[in-house]
């Protein structure tokens, strides 16, 4: 597969072995002492300990942090944070899946912050009560293809005194350098390849259908769903594809570039499901995927239309609903959110803590506690 160097949205280096490359990139940088972090089913992997083991070759004294769950918890960050003060660590390699990616960020914003981390959850201005000058230089090399946080300036971190997911910005959270180097997916388990393409493939569909002019990151969004709708099966078909999981690769990055002009229901009731019953983001995305589209169809139709007329399938609405549902059937994601165990004990709370999610404002229609109810109630019985 060719290997490429990108400026947008920041620096990247992409293609297989391009994570050798990473003390190079820690020396361009000024990082001489980063903390390596990342999530506790990944640390002792060999993919994170072979990138260990390539920064201690090149003399670089790296320390690391896994205590992260994988709908990371304010606790993960907070722990993190000590670690890297005590360690004197002057950066922070964010490694791994959304989890690791969004802890690693989170960790490096609040290195030099004297408020707490909620003072700068994405409201208003609020990323403006940050000193820039206590923020430390990130670096981040994604091992999954999914949330695309590697080129995002913010992380999703759940207040588990809430039970709700809150998400903290700032502008220079960018990461400086992302190496996205497709090799590190390939032992991805089945479930985590599916829902990380899955995650993927929300963010750009939902960035799409956002209402608004943004016609950049519509044209980003269309490829990035082209992306996964040709390259998903084929790397759940042949986990060493490569180049499969390279296009999945940029198709993850697409989808966060993309969704800067907004998501809506799928993620807005996704958060809430995840932090009540912890199940995982990209597949609860999934799962709601045809549900919400069916009730914002009125509103997104003739955009859909022109979707389906991309993907070379027949250019209407219905047609690109069907795809999506074989797309799911053909990956063995779940019918309903009964197969994860949901129940309708939380409905209610559900429906009230949706509408008031940050995504929820960039909903073709708006996401009303009625309409978030009946989208729950689909996703719950398996009424398309």
């Amino acid at each position: 597969m060719t290997k490429a160097n990108w400026n947008y949205p920041t620096a990247v280096k992409f293609g297989p072995g391009r994570i050798a490359e990473l003390p190079e990139v820690l020396k361009s940088t000024g990082i001489t002492k980063p903390l390596l972090v990342t999530d506790a089913g990944l640390v002792n992997l060999p993919v994170t300990q072979k990138t260990i083991q390539l920064l201690k070759d090149a003399g670089i004294p790296v320390g690391v942090f896994a205590d992260v769950k994988p709908n990371p918890i304010s606790a993960n960050v907070e722990a993190g944070i000590k670690v890297l003060r005590e360690g004197g660590h002057d950066g922070v390699i964010a490694f791994g899946g959304g989890s690791g990616l969004d802890v690693g960020k989170v960790i490096a914003f609040m290195a030099g912050q004297t408020r707490p981390m909620w003072d700068f959850e994405d409201i208003g201005d609020w990323w403006t009560r940050a000193d820039p000058k206590g923020i430390f230089p990130i670096i981040a090399v994604p091992t999954t293809a999914g949330t695309g946080s590697e080129v995002g300036r913010a992380g999703v971190i759940t207040d588990e005194t809430t039970h709700t997911k809150k998400v903290i910005f700032h502008p220079l959270m960018m990461p400086k350098v992302v190496i996205s180097d497709p090799e590190l997916t390939v032992g991805m388990p089945r479930f985590i390849t599916v829902g990380t393409g899955m995650d993927a493939l929300a963010h750009c569909l939902e960035a799409y259908c956002a209402p608004g002019y943004h016609p950049l990151a519509d044209g980003i969004a269309v490829e990035g769903i082209r992306l996964v709708f040709e390259n998903l099966p084929k790397v759940v078909a042949d986990p060493n594809d490569v180049e499969a999981r390279g296009h999945m690769m940029s198709a993850a990055a697409m989808g966060a570039t993309a969704f800067q002009k907004g998501l809506g229901a799928i993620h807005a009731l996704s958060h809430p499901v995840g932090a009540l019953y912890d199940t995982h983001h990209g597949m609860t995305n999934a799962v709601f995927m045809p549900y919400v589209l069916m009730v914002n169809k009125t509103a997104i139709e003739a955009r859909i239309a022109r979707l389906a007329a991309y993907l070379g399938l027949s250019p209407t609405f219905e047609a690109f609903l069907h795809a999506i549902i074989g797309l799911r059937l053909r990956l063995d994601v779940p019918h309903t959110l009964a197969e994860f165990k949901v129940d309708g004990s939380q409905r209610e709370l559900i429906g009230d803590m949706a509408i008031v999610d940050p995504t929820a404002g960039g909903n073709p229609v708006e996401l009303t506690k009625a309409r978030a109810l009946e989208i729950f109630d689909r996703a719950m019985e398996g009424r398309v």
